[in-house]
């Protein structure tokens, strides 16, 4: 079997699980966030932190909620690894300094997972999983929050009221999360990954010097790591490293994983406003970019351009040769068009465009299908400038789900999908036009400048991934990728919740002749064309300066 064909079947062996997987979770998560009654662990939790689960919520006290809760989150990572020095089962490791410890509490809380270090030699057990892989389901579940609220935005009338946060949270958590991740850590366990508290083991000689093994629980890591979209790893080669990915089977079960969510969702959505049809349009806009970026990726990367791709059968570089080229770029479209990071080869050693393509998956705002919850709440927003711009052709008022789109709706779409360019572009600068940034880049040209702009395109975007060759562990970097995180996830955080809250005071409209059908092929084209289009406009200087100038060079 050739490597391209394994590739192709790989694609379409992942496509018919997430299909199968699409509608029986879909449906359950509608009913988790509409239920009216309340587990009795779920009770002790209320009871615990002091919260009515049954008070409706506006849009201000939900946001309030979120940003307290984050923040919450973040001093208690921050203090976690600043007292790691002293804390049990630290292996050794002393505790983080100061720009790293914020920078990595910033990267989980904001679902990012960014990692300026080597986790196995600087996090110890205490750490990885009391602190980190807690975030890893309480970061996910904040997303998934607020997409929910949004949904009872749309599907609201005249109550302003969008649910209440802290149910939300932890329902997302105990029924969604939790049982899923360990079942997936279970069958990562019985595949090869590794799940124990051991220690440091010196494990032989290697290049003249001793070589040593961390244990760890990492299958339980791994799961939720990708489940939730996170991509933190426990190691420092991430998801190409044989104790978190040790075979074929496994790195397509992660894509899966990766993808369950955000896919499953968009039906989850279908059902909550009371059209499955507009779910299945939400639903091919986003299968249509990510098949599309999957064909490309690996066109790019198994053109044979050169006599050492020619020999090789496909760009070689960077990629585990137990996965091949096909398994690898699905892999990294997938990362990237989500906001999960984590990656099963080196972005940096991709060609100029496969490198390209990864970098416009997050700058599409990683919505096809995006981070857990993140992607779908994105993808309504993108939604309503497509209907903005269609009743700008016609001449009519815009609406979707019979909600009008009037200059408060659109005025808070446009204001989410600004912020995260402008901390893109305003950061990249910064870090190019200063003398200091630009002794971490260990390339020069056009692939240095790629190195920069994929870091803060990265960290904006939530995803946490790195085209590596960026020494990004300087107190410039920890600490701008760090308020890039918390920006890009929590600023858009409020136009999303203000939006809903505005969307839920609404009267619904009736749906007339002149009504454009937001449930039809016509539409999703449409929709496929803004986001396009808006991405393009937005971000192609800067790619022709990075990877189109060395892809066509």
């Amino acid at each position: 079997m050739g490597p391209v064909l394994a590739g192709v079947l790989q694609l379409l062996a992942l496509m018919a699980a997430l299909a199968l997987a699409y509608k029986p979770l879909g449906t359950y998560m509608a009913k988790v966030y509409t239920s009216d009654k309340h587990l009795r662990v779920e009770k002790w939790i209320y009871k615990g932190i002091g919260a009515d689960p049954d008070t409706e919520m506006r849009w201000p006290a939900y946001l309030r909620g979120v940003l307290a809760f984050s923040l919450a989150g973040v001093l208690f990572l921050y203090v976690l690894q600043r007292l790691q020095g002293v804390l049990p089962g630290s292996l050794g490791f002393a505790s983080i300094d100061p720009d790293q410890a914020f920078n990595t509490a910033a990267s989980f809380v904001s679902n990012t997972n960014w990692q300026s270090y080597s986790g196995e030699q600087a996090m110890g057990h205490v750490v990885q999983t009391a602190g980190l892989a807690v975030q890893n389901f309480v970061s996910a579940a904040v997303g998934m929050a607020v997409a929910v609220a949004l949904v009872r935005g749309f599907a609201g009338s005249r109550t302003g009221e969008l649910g209440n946060f802290w149910s939300d949270l932890v329902r997302g958590v105990v029924r969604l999360l939790v049982p899923i991740a360990v079942v997936g850590a279970l069958v990562l366990v019985a595949c090869g990954v590794i799940q124990n508290f051991s220690g440091i083991h010196e494990v032989g000689q290697f290049m003249g010097g001793t070589q040593e093994w961390n244990g760890g629980a990492v299958a339980s890591q791994e799961a939720i790591k990708e489940l939730g979209t996170n991509g933190g790893g426990y190691f420092n080669a991430n998801s190409s490293h044989p104790f978190e990915n040790p075979t074929p089977f496994t790195n397509l079960f992660e894509i899966f994983l990766i993808l369950l969510i955000p896919f499953s969702i968009t039906r989850t959505f279908g059902i909550m406003v009371g059209s499955v049809r507009q779910g299945y349009a939400i639903l091919a806009t986003m299968a249509t970019i990510w098949v599309g970026f999957v064909a490309l990726m690996m066109w790019t990367e198994f053109a044979h351009h050169g006599p050492a791709f020619q020999a090789a059968g496909g760009a070689y570089e960077g990629k585990e040769v137990r996965f091949g080229v096909g398994a690898s770029s699905i892999f990294a479209v997938s990362t990237t068009l989500t906001s999960t990071g984590a990656v099963d080869s080196f972005h940096s050693s991709f060609t100029g465009l496969g490198g390209g393509i990864a970098l416009l998956g997050m700058m599409l705002g990683e919505i096809a299908p995006g981070g857990v919850g993140s992607g779908l709440y994105a993808m309504l927003i993108m939604a309503i400038i497509a209907v903005f711009i269609a009743g700008l052709m016609v001449g009519r008022t815009p609406e979707y789900l019979g909600k009008k789109i009037g200059s408060r709706e659109i005025k808070l779409a446009a204001c989410y999908i600004l912020i995260t360019p402008a901390l893109v572009l305003v950061f990249t600068a910064c870090a190019m036009a200063l003398p200091t940034p630009a002794n971490s880049m260990t390339n020069s040209g056009a692939h240095g400048f790629s190195e920069i702009l994929y870091a803060y395109t990265s960290g904006a975007n939530n995803n946490g991934s790195a085209f590596a060759g960026l020494n990004a562990d300087t107190q410039w970097f920890n600490t701008t990728i760090g308020l890039a995180m918390l920006l890009g996830r929590f600023v858009p955080m409020v136009f999303v919740l203000a939006l809903a809250g505005s969307l839920a005071e609404q009267k619904p409209v009736p749906v007339t002749a002149g009504t454009l059908r937001t449930d039809k092929p016509l539409y999703t084209g449409l929709l496929v064309g803004t986001i396009i289009i808006i991405t393009g406009l937005t971000y192609f200087p800067a790619l022709a300066l990075g990877p189109l100038a060395e892809g066509l060079a």
